[in-house]
């Protein structure tokens, strides 16, 4: 599933991040930022308009995203 199918407070386990297209430097980016395979993330808040942006935690630190930018992160509920 994508990041933000994700319920909030629930937590995954990334599984990837899919580029957009050829060279996508946001994709690129959301890798160096530690959105990699194995690593625990959750959906911890959500904006007013639109959910967006929604905030992110991974490890201990807090990111937040535009619902395009977290629909490159895929998922999986941890057990």
């Amino acid at each position: 599933m994508k990041l933000t199918e994700l319920p909030a407070f629930s937590p995954a386990l990334v599984t990837g991040v899919v580029d957009a297209h050829d060279g996508d430097l946001i994709s690129n980016r959301l890798r160096e930022l530690g959105f990699v395979t194995g690593e625990e993330v959750k959906v911890v808040g959500r904006g007013p308009i639109g959910a967006d942006p929604l905030l992110i935690q991974i490890g201990f630190t807090r990111f937040a995203l535009r619902r395009s930018e977290a629909a490159r992160v895929t998922v999986e509920r941890a057990a």
